[in-house]
């Protein structure tokens, strides 16, 4: 998806006085079990129990904050506790991060969304120049300054158990023109990504691509990158596949017209896990999430979820709350439907593992594979940039580090507000999860008692449906079923 947004106004923390440790950080303090993938499926490395991504993007100010000291949505504590504590209360398990500057110290935030058992899959890349792979021009943007800042995103998160995965890469290929010669740079990135990781990180952590929703490409880009090279093993096949798409529009539609019934019979066979990147399609608005049932639904269950696309309300408009300039917040319409929708959902079913699904073999990469005329039928794998050889055997110079450090302090600091204006009071997370958050994990977070009218001056935000904020009532939020996560504003790579 194509978006800039206008930067984040930046908020005032003080990560100390919020988050005080308690000396021997990570030894005294509760992980979640890391995620693996098993064939078609991800799989909780301990319980063995399936899991799905109930997910939304996450990336509060968009593409333009990044750079800008407030553009990284993991190192405001405060406003990731607010958030956190929210959707806890949904159901969230996942957020995706798009831009994450790897000079600053994530420890906290990481910290909040693993004490509520919600995962994380990072973005690599940045909209900065030379941070990225140039889609129309991938040899020259693929060098070792490049591969230094992606490995560099890696030191600062791979000590993080709630860590899902890594995206390589997003949209970088849009059309059939960019298939030519990209799909063996994302091949490429994938594979250093892959060594750089196994040479330096405690575990494995999968690496993967997002794709854009474009049907002349689609198919052919993930039966590229998810073929075997060879007999042995193959780091430069993607470990997951992510799909941006927006193709289930408004109340008029439904399994077929939005075609999903295509994408549950194309990838039945797939021997990597797949799940929507991006959806929540905003045209027509209101926005129903009747895709939400479908797609955690029997007749979707090869694929692994799906990540809504978004959490903060930005130009574009997709957004479930209102972030204000004070760092207070203001629950949109959408938010509400959404959590209606994961209240639905059935857990046993999105927790139970395939048998079939996770014996099946990856195919040995061919030209047959690729149906599409334009598109790469070249699996010659770019060798590593010159310099890139030191950097993934001895690592980058001076790496980042992050560790999970204890959360003291789980009350929100900042207001929140309903749609009609009442503010949710006692807001807080939950402490203990060992294991991915659910639907009903918690109780719901505000009760008639708990909640009041925004004082004036606040700057709460109105709803977007009405345009004005409603006389404020007493508002009664029952159990928390949801699941959606991670969250951010897309950008091309």
């Amino acid at each position: 998806m194509y978006v800039r947004h206008a930067p984040v106004p930046e908020y005032t923390t003080d990560d100390v006085k919020l988050f005080p440790l308690l000396g021997a950080l990570a030894a005294t303090t509760a992980a979640l079990n890391t995620i693996e993938v098993n064939r078609q499926e991800f799989v909780d490395s301990k319980t063995g129990d399936r899991f799905m991504l109930l997910g939304v993007d996450y990336q509060p100010g968009g593409q333009d904050a990044y750079g800008t000291g407030v553009g990284d949505p993991l190192s405001n504590p405060k406003a990731c506790l607010r958030d956190a504590a929210l959707m806890q209360d949904m159901g969230v398990n996942t957020i995706r991060c798009y831009n994450v500057d790897p000079t600053l110290n994530h420890d906290a935030c990481v910290s909040i969304f693993n004490t509520v058992g919600i995962y994380m899959v990072v973005d690599v890349n940045s909209p900065l120049a030379g941070q990225s792979i140039d889609r129309s021009d991938p040899s020259s943007s693929y060098n070792s300054d490049y591969l230094t800042h992606i490995f560099s995103v890696v030191e600062a998160f791979k000590n993080y158990p709630n860590v899902l995965g890594f995206f390589a890469g997003n949209e970088i290929i849009n059309d059939v023109a960019t298939a030519q010669d990209n799909p063996q740079y994302i091949r490429a990135v994938t594979r250093d990504l892959k060594n750089y990781i196994k040479n330096h990180a405690g575990r494995t952590i999968p690496v993967g691509y997002s794709a854009a929703d474009v049907r002349d490409v689609l198919v052919d880009t993930w039966a590229y990158l998810q073929c075997q090279i060879g007999s042995g093993e193959d780091v430069s096949r993607s470990d997951f596949f992510g799909l941006n798409s927006y193709s289930w529009c408004g109340d008029a539609s439904n399994f077929q017209i939005s075609g999903y019934d295509v994408l549950a019979a194309t990838f039945a066979n797939t021997t990597i896990p797949v799940f929507l990147s991006e959806y929540g399609c905003n045209d027509p608005q209101p926005r129903y999430f009747d895709e939400v049932p479908a797609l955690y639904g029997p007749r979707m269950t090869t694929l692994s979820g799906g990540l809504i696309y978004e959490w903060s309300q930005e130009p574009s408009d997709y957004g479930l709350i209102t972030i204000n300039s004070n760092g207070s917040a203001q629950l949109l319409d959408d938010f509400n439907t959404l959590r209606d929708k994961y209240d639905t959902l059935d857990i046993n079913l999105i927790r139970r593992e395939n048998s079939t699904a996770t014996s099946l073999q990856p195919p040995q990469c061919d030209s047959d594979l690729i149906s599409t005329d334009g598109f790469s039928t070249t699996f010659d794998i770019p060798q590593p940039p010159d310099g890139s050889d030191d950097l993934i055997n001895n690592g980058i110079r001076n790496p980042p580090s992050g560790s999970i450090v204890p959360v003291k302090a789980t009350a929100v600091q900042l207001p929140v507000y309903q749609t009609n204006g009442a503010q949710l009071k006692n807001l807080q997370i939950r402490h203990g999860a060992t294991a991915a958050n659910f639907p009903g994990a918690v109780d719901g977070f505000a009760t008639a008692s708990g909640t009041e009218a925004a004082p004036s001056g606040t700057g709460a935000a109105t709803s977007k449906s009405t345009g004005a904020a409603a006389a404020p009532t007493a508002v009664v939020y029952g159990n928390a079923f949801a699941a959606v996560a991670l969250g951010a504003v897309a950008f091309a790579l």
